[in-house]
């Protein structure tokens, strides 16, 4: 049965037990998002990439967005650009979305592809929850965050990231809005470990 969009923010992972959901923001960005695909794939990990449209239009955007896709990842609609909605009007707020939705797809060469999530920039959520439920896109909760937006040191990164994987729920980390070369290792640094100890890494509730 197909998952039914709800205002609520989804916090929960698939699965029970040692299980972790992987939440990617700000993306795609170059090298970095080269770099954490290359890694996912290696381990054979699913995300969700929640993806901005200037990033997508940037050189090598859609390469990077179809290649995503390509390996299995989920797409999330995290609007055109970095811009706080907190108090934007709902029109002004659909306007992005679908905008957002349109780079998505062209950039795919596939008018119908999938976006089942969104996440508001900066965790401001304004009415864009409401806006995505009405659009049939999950609000995906801005969960377990490691602050990479603040330094890229790797030790201190995998140290927060340690304890952000929480059993059943979702973490985030970013491969764009700057140089995230270190979140990128830290984060392969932690799954590795987080594998090892036999974690399992899904996706959030409301992903196919």
């Amino acid at each position: 049965m197909a998952h039914v969009p709800t205002i609520a923010p989804v916090v929960a992972a698939k699965g029970e037990g040692l299980v972790c959901a992987l939440t990617v923001d700000d993306g795609p960005n170059g090298r970095d998002t080269e770099t954490l695909l290359d890694g996912l794939k290696e381990r054979g990990i699913r995300a969700v990439f929640a993806v901005i449209g200037e990033q997508i239009e940037a050189p090598g955007g859609a390469y990077l967005l179809r290649r995503a896709v390509a390996e299995g990842h989920v797409l999330c609609n995290h609007s055109t650009s970095f811009a706080d909605m907190g108090d934007w009007s709902p029109e002004a707020v659909r306007e992005d979305m679908l905008r957002n939705l349109t780079i998505i797809r062209e950039a795919l060469g596939d008018p119908k592809a999938p976006v089942p999530f969104w996440r508001a920039p900066n965790g401001s959520w304004g009415v864009t929850a409401e806006v995505a439920v009405e659009l049939g896109m999950q609000p995906l909760a801005v969960a377990n965050v490691i602050e990479d937006w603040l330094e890229q040191d790797v030790d201190v990164l995998a140290e927060r990231l340690r304890r952000a994987t929480t059993p059943g729920e979702l973490v985030l980390v970013h491969d764009g809005g700057g140089d995230r070369a270190g979140t990128v290792a830290a984060t392969l640094r932690v799954v590795d470990e987080r594998l090892a100890a036999g974690w399992a890494f899904t996706l959030p509730i409301g992903a196919e």
